[in-house]
């Protein structure tokens, strides 16, 4: 391969010196617009580095003339925006959670509040529309555990439900009937039996029937003789079309063999007093909401009773 440079003839331009076979590398030159602007790339990309962060250390980096980050641009746009919530988030918190129905605008801005934290910290187990699914309560229908009004929502947001780490969680034990030899599989059966026909899923039968004297015994302690529920031990209504687990025979028949125990985390660990009373506005406002019980009227002092010192009922 020869390498003489010349001028081609027809282009009036020098080759590179470059020739195989017979054909000629030609060194045109470059536009004068592409290297004007190839140079002010490099003198752009210089005073980047020179004023922001850009080059890489083994513990940090360059910080740059004007010591900017995209973090520190994150917080000042946080603390402006934590400043204007600032009046809302103080007079939410200085209001009782039972109390915020009676100011709208309050209740209002506390809902949009809890809105956004649910979907943070929430939606894993109760679904982006907070309908729950199989062992994950649906917090948009009626159908309450420990009670629906907000008092009761934010304390169970607060303390959780089951949770070992918590000396005031939301507790309930349901024995595991079955398999702890309470019952017999075919009593099992029997009371599966009498919980689908109080529930409208099945039709009365001599195994329902059995089932009644077994429920009485067994279970109406905490689910009630008729089978409604008793919030106080967070017991739930067997009578409606309402199942965190279930409502099918195979799934009942589980449920009370082995019995359920799932856990809800105490958030009042994790969140602020002012984020769990906006969640509790948010999952009250959702529908199934209820509303403040009456304050318990106080009852006037028996004759002989007036000076009872304190605790002593």
């Amino acid at each position: 391969m020869a390498e003489t440079k010349r001028i081609d003839q027809p282009t009036g331009t020098e080759t590179v010196g470059h020739e195989w076979d017979g054909i000629e590398e030609l060194n045109t030159p470059l536009p004068r617009w592409w290297l004007w602007t190839f140079y002010a790339s490099i003198v752009f990309a210089i005073g980047y580095v020179v004023v922001y962060p850009a080059l890489p250390m083994l513990h940090t980096n360059s910080k740059g003339l004007w010591n900017w980050s995209s973090r520190g641009d994150l917080q000042k746009s946080l603390a402006t925006e934590t400043a204007r919530r600032a009046p809302i988030v103080s007079a939410i918190a200085a209001t009782p959670v039972e109390a915020l129905p009676g100011k709208p605008e309050l209740m209002n801005a506390a809902i949009q509040g809890g809105s956004a934290a649910f979907k943070v910290h929430c939606v894993q187990c109760h679904g982006s529309g907070a309908s729950g699914s199989k062992g994950y309560p649906n917090l948009i229908d009626d159908d309450w555990l420990w009670g629906g009004d907000l008092k009761s929502i934010e304390y169970t947001i607060t303390h959780g439900a089951r949770n070992p780490d918590e000396a005031m969680t939301r507790n309930s034990l349901m024995p595991s009937f079955g398999k702890d030899g309470i019952l017999t599989a075919a009593q099992v059966q029997d009371v599966v039996s009498h919980v689908r026909v109080i529930s409208g899923q099945e039709k009365p039968s001599a195994s329902a029937q059995r089932g009644t004297a077994l429920f009485e015994a067994n279970c109406a302690v905490c689910h009630g003789p008729q089978g409604k529920g008793m919030r106080e031990f967070g017991a739930p209504n067997l009578t409606d079309g309402i199942w965190l687990y279930g409502g099918d025979r195979e799934t009942l028949t589980q449920t009370v063999t082995n019995s359920r125990h799932g856990v809800m985390p105490a958030w009042g660990k994790v969140l602020d007093p002012v984020t769990i009373k906006m969640l509790a506005a948010y999952v009250h406002s959702l529908g199934g909401g209820e509303a403040n019980p009456a304050p318990v009227a106080a009852q006037p002092a028996e004759a002989g009773n007036a000076a009872a010192p304190a605790g002593s009922q």
